[in-house]
């Protein structure tokens, strides 16, 4: 099919088309760069990369705003998830109001986040938000005898949400979280801008990677089963509906309305269900949860079972919130340390950095981005442990990290510009400073929550899992350190949670530290894989070392020049501040043009003695004939 034979669906409403089985974004503008039908049909591994904008390219400010408004709505699961998580053990479940303005800031910070990381960090289209790798090793420091929430605070009867004695009691946990927050992201900032991970490269595979993401989610299941519990008949609506259009409906076209000027007003086709399974599943449910409430049929006693399924059961939280509320640095008070929630957020932030590696690479492919260089992850590392730092001066009570979904996203829209990323940015800005909308996704029945928790947390155990398909898993070794790691990394936290005091050692920090490290079982079992994968012995290709770091070095066909990509941006390094010395710091791009007297003389040399070689094979065919 030629490009002649297809119709511009036209840019005021960009559509989703079908073409020999496979779908993209089809858009069309004179002043982007749209790869021509030939280079279209060139792909990497099994599937076309057919890129209707590339990473350099600038789509026009409408279709950049639309594309934008649709990232900030795939990154909601986890930007409204964490912050209701975290909200029982910062003694925040019956105050809605507050879940509502942690809402908001992470809404706000992250999208500050997303603009340095794209335009200073590692360049590339990917979204910054909260990160699940901080909510383990959170959870086990607010489980610290002296943070346990009062009994008082469980009760919804006998919170006064204003009462300063209430916001004394969360604010404290919070300054806590806030001050580990922040130290341990000097950790990720020093090893971003100094090169060090490169180094902790060379000891980190698959085999590391692996359990420390699964151990991300899977000892949040009594989370999820405890919202879900609150009714499981709303919770698995909402499973039901999220697992249908994810994966039943995902390839189903949607005809909406669109409009050029050559075919006026007609339908096009798109993929909604692939593209917003979550967001629709939730209104859905909500909608459902909202007919049953109005019609009685949930009971309206607070300590019935299903209570939680009625959408008033938070108050009037959505009409007592503010329009516009700012968040700001210190809004919650001056952060306060402890060692042991610096230790305890610090492997938090080692398994951020690492699936950060992989969101990189994942990027630059189905954004037409060639693989990015040192220099770059080095940026984006340091620059995420920046966001880091702001997210806890702010408060959100998390860090911020790439998203993963949003990389997923690109591969759907077919649409790598950055600059739909900074439009992102922008609407998560915005929505940030409005309180309503943070109160409306803080008064969503906890069913529902529940019900997102089982689909969340399910993904995130399996994309730690699919990290093995490099792995030789016919080998008895693997089998032993994944299975081994993974078993620990749960046993061992049940165990030192009920038998906390056998591990009294008489100094309380150092108390302090073993709890939370001994109850984060992604530390657990990550630092068993390491330890193990690097002392037992293996071949590399044994331990999927070599294949892991091949797939992390494709590339798409459709890529564009390395510099236009990763260099910093005002011309920084090129431009001005072009001195010599530069090109040495580990965040700093290395100019090509800056050889040394003996690459040259080398480069010359191979270079002649190739022109000798040629002469010599014409002599020799010469003397042939």
């Amino acid at each position: 099919m030629t490009p002649s034979d297809k119709d511009s669906n036209g840019l005021d409403n960009p559509t989703f088309v079908t073409d020999e089985g496979d779908h993209y974004c089809s858009f069309n503008e004179g002043d982007a760069t749209v790869p021509d039908s030939e280079e279209r049909q060139k792909g990497y591994g099994k599937e076309s990369n057919r890129l209707a904008y590339i990473v350099t390219d600038i789509p026009p400010w409408y279709l950049c705003i639309f594309l934008g408004i649709q990232h900030y709505l795939t990154a909601l699961g986890g930007l409204v998830s964490i912050p209701l998580i975290l909200s029982r053990a910062l003694c925040l479940e019956h105050d809605a109001i507050t879940q509502s303005h942690l809402i908001s800031t992470f809404f706000f910070v992250s999208g500050i986040c997303t603009l340095i990381q794209v335009l200073f960090g590692v360049r590339l289209p990917i979204l910054q938000g909260g990160t699940f790798a901080f909510v383990t090793p959170t959870l086990a420091m607010l489980s610290l005898p002296q943070w346990q929430c009062p009994a008082w605070t469980q009760n919804a009867t006998l919170v006064d949400a204003a009462s300063p004695v209430f916001i004394d009691v969360w604010q404290k946990r919070m300054r806590e979280v806030q001050g580990a927050i922040m130290i341990a992201s000097c950790f990720q900032i020093f090893v971003g801008f100094s090169g060090l991970l490169g180094f902790l490269m060379r000891f980190i595979g698959p085999l590391t990677i692996a359990p420390t993401i699964s151990l991300v989610a899977l000892p949040l299941f009594e989370s999820a089963g405890r919202e879900a519990g609150e009714h499981w008949g709303i919770a698995a609506v909402a499973i039901f509906l999220i697992v249908l259009f994810s994966q039943y409906l995902k390839n189903v076209p949607v005809p909406m309305p669109s409009y050029n000027k050559r075919k006026k007003f007609h339908c096009s086709k798109i993929y909604l269900f692939q593209i917003f399974p979550v967001l629709f599943g939730l209104i859905l449910t909500w909608i459902l949860c909202l007919i049953l409430t109005v019609s009685n049929a949930f009971p309206s006693d607070s300590t019935a079972y299903g209570y939680s399924a009625r959408t008033d059961s938070k108050g009037d939280v959505l009409s007592r919130a503010p329009w516009f509320r700012f968040p700001y640095p210190g809004q919650w008070g001056v952060p306060t340390i402890s060692l042991a929630g610096v230790f305890g957020i610090i492997a938090g932030v080692i398994s951020s950095m690492v699936e950060s590696v992989g969101d990189y690479y994942a990027c630059a492919r189905l954004s037409g981005a060639p693989p990015p260089p040192k220099h770059a992850i080095n940026r984006g590392i340091g620059v995420e442990g920046i966001g880091c730092l702001l997210a806890g001066a702010w408060g959100t009570g998390n860090g911020t990290t790439s998203y993963s979904e949003n990389v997923g996203a690109l591969g759907i829209t077919r649409v790598g510009s950055r600059m739909v990323i900074v439009a992102g940015a922008c609407v998560m800005l915005v929505t940030g400073l409005f309180g309503k909308i943070g109160a409306m996704f803080a008064s969503i029945p906890t069913p529902i929550i529940g019900g997102m928790f089982f689909v969340t947390f399910g993904i995130i155990t399996a994309v730690g899992v699919s990290n093995l398909q490099y792995v030789d898993m016919n080998s008895s070794r693997n089998l032993f350190i994944f299975g081994f790691s993974v078993f620990t990394g749960l046993t061992l936290p049940y165990w030192v949670q009920n038998n906390s005091h056998m591990l009294e050692t008489g100094i309380v920090q150092l108390d302090q530290v073993l709890r939370v490290l001994l109850t984060t079982g992604m530390f657990v079992g990550g630092f068993l894989g390491f330890l193990l994968d690097n002392t037992i012995p293996g071949s590399k290709e044994e331990r999927g070392i070599d294949a892991w770091r091949e797939s992390c070095g494709e590339q798409s066909d459709e890529t564009v020049n390395m510099s236009s990509v990763y260099d910093l941006p005002f011309g920084f390094g090129s431009k001005f501040c072009a001195a010599n010395w530069f090109q040495y710091l580990p965040t700093c791009p290395k100019r090509p043009a800056s050889h040394s007297a003996n690459e040259l003389n080398n480069y010359a040399e191979d270079a002649s003695k190739k022109i000798s070689s040629e002469k010599d094979t014409e002599i020799n065919i010469d003397t042939k004939i």
